[in-house]
C-alpha cells in the first residue's frame, strides 16, 4: 500500500492538532479506550466538544497549555493509503523542529485560522516548504464556524496567501485552499453542509486522490551503500551484495554502474528483495545488488550510473537550518553525514541570515539557534552530490558536533 508523508504547520491554537484528530476519529482510526480518554478530558473541563488534541499532543506541557511543542508522528490508514503524519510546532523558536517534521514529508498541510488570515507564521511555514521543496501544500482555512462560514472570509485569505505564493521560487509546487471547521469535522472528512458555496474536495478526498507522481521525488538513480553483505556459507560461499536504499530513479540490470569515490565501473548483474530477485527496482526500495566483477565496495560508498555521475567535489555552498544553542562561527569543525558517508568538515564562511517572511538576507557572521543562513564548508575529502532542488535525497546532509556527537544542524546544498 502507498504510503504518504505528511506535515502540519500552523500557528498556536490555529487548530493543526485538532484537525488531525478529527481526521483520526472520523476514519475510525482512534482505539475505544483513547475515544474514552477523548471523551472524559473534554468532559473535565468543560468543553462541549470533543477535545481531539489529546490525540496527538502526547507531552504533559503540551496539554496544560495547549500547544505543540515536540514534533509528533501519528500514523492511521484508510482503504487507499497508509498515511504518517508529522504535527509540528508553530512557534518561531520551534522553527527547527518544523524543519525535522517537513523535511521528510511529500506533503504540507498549513493550517490559518479564518478570523486572522494570513499572519507572520504563515509565511515561515509557507517558506520552510519552499526551501524543502515540498510538492504538494494545502491551506486549510480553519475555524469557519467563527466567521460564520463566510465565503467572503475565505476568499480574502485565499487571495492573500496567492499573493505570497507569487514570492516562491519553486514553480512545480501544488498549492489547494480548502475551508474547514475541523472541531466540528466540516470539509475534513466528510463535506459541509455550512459551506455549499465551497464545490471542492476535502481534506481526505484531496489526500486519497494524490498520485505517486504528484508528490514524490524523482532525479538521478542514487544508492548510498549502508552494508556489505558476505554470508560466507556453504550455500553463499562467494557471494558478495551491496545493500542499500534506493533513491531518485529505478535501476535495472544490466545497468551500467560506477562506484563512488573510486569511479570504479561495473555492471549490475542481480537485484535481491529479501528472498526474491527481480530484474528492477523502483526508487525508495530497501534491495541488495550484486556486481559483475569483484571490487572494493564498502559503508559510505555511492553506486550511480555511469551515465548520471553527481558532483564530486571538496567545497560545497549550502543553505543550513541551525539546531544548537552553540553559535555557529566561521572555522569551527564539524562533521558532515551524508547519506551514509562521514565527512570532517570546516566551516569556511557564512555569508548571511534569510529572513522566512520573503523580506530577503542580512549579512551575517554567525547563525543563532532556529536561524537559517547561507554558509559555505571545505571538506576533508570530497563528496559525491547533487543540489538539493535537483535531488533531495543526495543534496541534503546534517551537520555533527565532534565534541558532543549532537545534530547540530541541517544542510542543503545549493
Amino acid at each position: 500500500m502507498e504510503v504518504l508523508k505528511i506535515a502540519t504547520a500552523g500557528s498556536v491554537d490555529d487548530g493543526k492538532s485538532t484537525l488531525i484528530g478529527r481526521l483520526l476519529y472520523d476514519t475510525k482510526s482512534l482505539t475505544t479506550d483513547k475515544i474514552e480518554a477523548i471523551e472524559k478530558s473534554s468532559k473535565q473541563k468543560g468543553y462541549d466538544y470533543l477535545d481531539f488534541s489529546l490525540a496527538t499532543d502526547g507531552l504533559v506541557a503540551e496539554r496544560e497549555q495547549g500547544i505543540t511543542i515536540d514534533v509528533a508522528h501519528i500514523y492511521f490508514s484508510t482503504a487507499k493509503k497508509s498515511y504518517i503524519i508529522a504535527d509540528t510546532p508553530g512557534h518561531v523558536e520551534y522553527t527547527r523542529n518544523m524543519v525535522t517534521g517537513a523535511s521528510t514529508s511529500q506533503v504540507s498541510i498549513i493550517l490559518i485560522d479564518a478570523r486572522k488570515g494570513v499572519i507572520e507564521q504563515t509565511y515561515r511555514h509557507f517558506f520552510i516548504n519552499n526551501l524543502l521543496r515540498v510538492k504538494e501544500v494545502i491551506v486549510a482555512i480553519n475555524k469557519m464556524d467563527l466567521v460564520d462560514y463566510s465565503e467572503e472570509v475565505f476568499n480574502k485569505i485565499k487571495a492573500d496567501f496567492q499573493a505570497l505564493n507569487a514570492k516562491s521560487t519553486f514553480k512545480e509546487q501544488n498549492v489547494s485552499y480548502i475551508p474547514l471547521s475541523a472541531i466540528n469535522g466540516g470539509n475534513v472528512v466528510d463535506k459541509s453542509e455550512n459551506m455549499k458555496w465551497y464545490d471542492g474536495q476535502t481534506v481526505l478526498e484531496h489526500l486519497e486522490g494524490l498520485h505517486s507522481s504528484d508528490v514524490f521525488e524523482t532525479g538521478k538513480a542514487r544508492f548510498p551503500v549502508q552494508t556489505v553483505i558476505r554470508p560466507k556459507t556453504e550455500e553463499y560461499h562467494d557471494f558478495r551484495g551491496y545493500a542499500g536504499k534506493l533513491y531518485g530513479n529505478s535501476i535495472k540490470v544490466g545497468d551500467a554502474v560506477t562506484v563512488l569515490p573510486s569511479l570504479t565501473e561495473s555492471k549490475v548483474t542481480k537485484i535481491h528483495f529479501f528472498d526474491k530477485t527481480f530484474d528492477e527496482a523502483a526508487a525508495g526500495s530497501s534491495i541488495t545488488i550484486e556486481l559483475e566483477n569483484d571490487i572494493n565496495v564498502t559503508r559510505g560508498d555511492m553506486i550511480v550510473k555511469s551515465s548520471e555521475l553527481p558532483k564530486i567535489e571538496k567545497e560545497i555552498s549550502t543553505t543550513i537550518c541551525w539546531m544548537d544553542s552553540k553559535k555557529l562561527v566561521a572555522g569551527t569543525k564539524y562533521i558532515v553525514q551524508h547519506n551514509t558517508n562521514s565527512v570532517l568538515a570546516k566551516i569556511e564562511a557564512i555569508k548571511n541570515t534569510i529572513a522566512t517572511d520573503y523580506s530577503g538576507t542580512t549579512e551575517a557572521s554567525q547563525l543563532a539557534i532556529n536561524e537559517i543562513g547561507e554558509v559555505s564548508i571545505k571538506l576533508s575529502k570530497p563528496l559525491y552530490f547533487d543540489a538539493y532542488n535537483d535531488n533531495k535525497s543526495n543534496g541534503a546532509f546534517i551537520l555533527i558536533d565532534t565534541a558532543t556527537n549532537t545534530t547540530a544542524g541541517v544542510g542543503f546544498i545549493r
